[in-house]
């Protein structure tokens, strides 16, 4: 989007009144000095008016003209681009610390790994952008509401944290909603002039919801609030945890799960299976995240410029001539 524009540029049409009126006036004043020199001796004239007004006379038919042109300009409805000054960006990364992300088919293990590409994203995001937290098991904990203070962000992710038993998606996802809705409460309650914050949840995940409400619930809710939730795939299919009491436990990736989710919420469905391939999801999602450009409609300064011309040029003619141009 460009810096400047208009929302009605059809209306531009009407620059040509000004145009005109500028031709006219042109021909006028060629013809009246025409006319002046045929019936006037110069000699005469110095006599007669030696107190000329000069280019004096042109300056408020000049005010009037490009008074004209600059209501015209704010008639055409001109907006300016830019970026907000507040956060309009809220990300919630919801991260999977069950016992399955203790597997090493993803150098150290995938919980490791994820940390460091969580860590890495926030290297990517913009500024203004603030972001939560969300851990899950077998519940969803919030571990850091969303701010833009990033390093607090980096602090709460690589604090370390004891794997629990369970996988509570839905619930993530659920808590990862009332987080942001609670943020834009806070906006409005502040009273800022930005928007209303527009929230975004990422879920790095390798499993099946084995608790709480079930991804159909969050991904419906997800839909009803209008936030995507984009997911992350994290693992392999050749997955496996050593339990002291069980031996082996095979924990494959449930990629179709995820991306069930994110279709449901027309979100982005990812896969890593390395830790190279998560950093590069991060990575890609972090640029994907941007602060909001907003257009402001300026259509009053133009207005306002307009009045000042007209005054001026009033002002002008009153004092040099006794009458309005």
């Amino acid at each position: 989007m460009s810096d400047f524009g208009f929302l009605a540029p059809a209306r531009l049409w009407l620059l040509i009144v000004p145009v005109a009126l500028a031709l006219g006036y042109a021909m006028m004043q060629r013809q009246r000095h025409r006319y002046a020199l045929r019936f006037t001796t110069l000699d005469l004239l110095d006599e007669v008016a030696p107190d000329q007004p000069g280019w004096r006379r042109h300056l408020p038919a000049i005010g009037l003209l490009l008074a004209v042109i600059i209501a015209t300009i704010g008639f055409a409805r001109p907006v300016v681009a830019g970026e907000s000054t507040e956060a309009q960006q809220l990300v919630i990364l919801a991260i999977d610390m069950s016992l399955s992300m203790d597997a090493e088919d993803v150098t150290p293990t995938r919980m490791e790994a994820a940390r460091e590409s969580a860590t890495a994203f926030l290297d990517t995001v913009p500024d203004g952008v603030a972001v939560g937290v969300v851990g899950f098991d077998s519940r969803a904990r919030l571990l850091i509401s969303p701010t833009t203070r990033l390093d607090a962000v980096r602090r709460t992710i690589e604090r370390d944290a004891d794997l629990g038993e369970g996988t509570a998606i839905g619930e993530a996802v659920f808590l990862a909603l009332d987080a942001i809705e609670d943020a834009a409460v806070r906006a409005e309650n502040e009273q800022t002039d930005s928007a209303k914050p527009v929230g975004t949840v990422v879920l790095l995940s390798d499993g099946d919801t084995t608790s709480g409400r079930s991804n159909d619930e969050a991904a419906s809710e997800a839909r009803d609030r209008n936030v995507p939730v984009h997911t992350i795939a994290f693992g392999t299919r050749a997955g496996f945890i050593d339990d002291p009491f069980n031996g082996r436990i095979p924990v494959p990736v449930n990629e179709q799960a995820l991306e069930q989710l994110a279709f449901q919420t027309d979100g982005q469905s990812l896969t890593a299976a390395t830790a190279e391939q998560l950093n590069q999801v991060y990575e890609d999602l972090g640029r994907s995240v941007q602060v909001e450009s907003v257009r402001t409609e300026v259509a009053d300064w133009f207005a306002g410029i307009a009045v000042v011309l007209l005054g001026l040029a009033g002002a002008a003619s009153l004092a040099w001539f006794g009458r309005l141009p």
